[in-house]
């Protein structure tokens, strides 16, 4: 979660849109609980229907020439792929767009989870206990998401190419199995019981990938990390090399640029374990 955005007309204006939303999705925004994302670029709220279900209410803007494309239409295109995964993921239940001036804006009505995230941060800084079902569980509701069969690219060939070389320091391997991924699989996405949020950016990358990625914001937690081995026995395997370098190097590529530094001296280490492996 971030703070509203320092430009007092960005927060205005998101304010003023996420209100005309609510009002077309004929929703009731409730006071507090406010959620805004980086730089402003999305708000979401609380909210109730007319008939009092309890829904979430999240705005997001563009410029509107890059109002399409795989972010902009990941959560309807998870919705009509997946639905709810059997409770896993909070269905989406009506979408809205608006232009204003040079901006897009699509307001997307979910079903509300009350539930807190397991981490305010994606990178875990606490061992968050969870029982061996919810491990089964995310093992298996994401096994089902990687059978479904997209178009959608969440990682493409010519990233990789370019950032494994550059960032872990190995060419970069050929992924023998390519599946669908949530491609976003951090523990500020993540809920008990069992919720996957943030659909955005879903997709086709090398098997593993998934995985690889929660592995990887949970290396400050060796024994969370250990745990996500055995969820994820993929890990490790000649199968998984591909995203388990393309997952360090996007990481390491982050912290060039000056984000999860905190995760800048493990994510070394493993780069090291990708070399020798």
């Amino acid at each position: 979660m971030y703070s509203p955005p320092p430009d007092p007309d960005t927060e205005q204006r998101m304010r003023a849109q996420h209100a005309r939303a609510a009002k077309a999705l004929d929703v009731r925004v409730e006071p507090g609980g406010e959620f805004w994302g980086w730089a402003g670029r999305t708000l979401g709220a609380p909210a109730r229907t007319a008939s009092g279900a309890l829904v979430w209410l999240r705005l997001v803007s563009a410029p509107e020439d890059k109002a399409s494309g795989k972010l902009w239409d990941g959560a309807l295109d998870a919705q009509h792929a997946f639905g709810d995964l059997d409770g896993h993921r909070p269905a989406l239940l009506g979408v809205h767009d608006a232009f204003d001036d040079t901006t897009a804006y699509r307001a997307e009505l979910s079903a509300r989870v009350d539930q807190p995230v397991l981490s305010d941060d994606p990178i875990l800084q606490h061992n968050p206990q969870l029982p061996d079902s919810w491990w089964q569980e995310l093992a298996r509701t994401l096994e089902k998401v990687s059978v479904v069969a997209t178009e959608r690219v969440a990682v493409r060939q010519q990233y990789m190419d370019r950032a494994i070389p550059e960032f872990v320091g190995i060419p970069a391997p050929a992924a023998p199995c390519w599946t669908t991924a949530h491609a976003d699989l951090h523990w500020a996405n993540l809920i008990a019981p069992l919720r996957i949020l943030d659909w955005e950016g879903w997709g086709q990358a090398p098997e593993g990938f998934d995985g690889a990625t929660l592995y990887a914001y949970t290396l400050l937690q060796p024994d969370t990390a250990a745990r996500v081995r055995d969820a994820f026995p993929v890990l490790g395997s000649p199968a998984a090399l591909a995203a388990e370098a393309t997952v360090c190097a996007m990481l390491l590529q982050t912290v060039s640029r000056g984000d999860n530094v905190a995760l800048a001296d493990p994510l070394r280490d493993w780069s090291e374990e990708l070399r020798r492996r």
